[in-house]
């Protein structure tokens, strides 16, 4: 799930990422443009409900290509991502518009 907040200005928008971890798994990171890839700058934090969240600050006015990394192994989309584009691997990447 994403859930956006613009500043006032419009420029920024805090997105919290959102996993509902019905796996049981222990780790989930958030992989991105925004982090150049990276399955180890961007780790979840788990909830008490065992669910797993982070929030980041990005520029308004374009989208980031993103997966979030199960497990330090397993790559997965975000079912309610804006929309997916095609990757190198010949998957889909989850796409984040704001």
């Amino acid at each position: 799930m994403l859930k956006k907040n613009y500043t006032a200005t419009g420029k920024k928008c805090r997105v919290t990422f959102h996993y509902p971890n019905s796996e049981q798994l222990g780790s989930v990171a958030l992989a991105g443009e925004f982090n150049g890839w990276s399955v180890t700058e961007t780790p979840m934090t788990q909830l008490k409900s065992g669910e797993f969240s982070v929030t980041l600050t990005l520029d308004a006015g374009r989208e980031y290509s993103f997966r979030y990394v199960l497990d330090g192994q397993h790559w997965v989309n975000d079912p309610e991502a804006d929309k997916y584009v095609r990757n190198e691997f010949g998957e889909d990447n989850s796409v984040l518009v704001i």
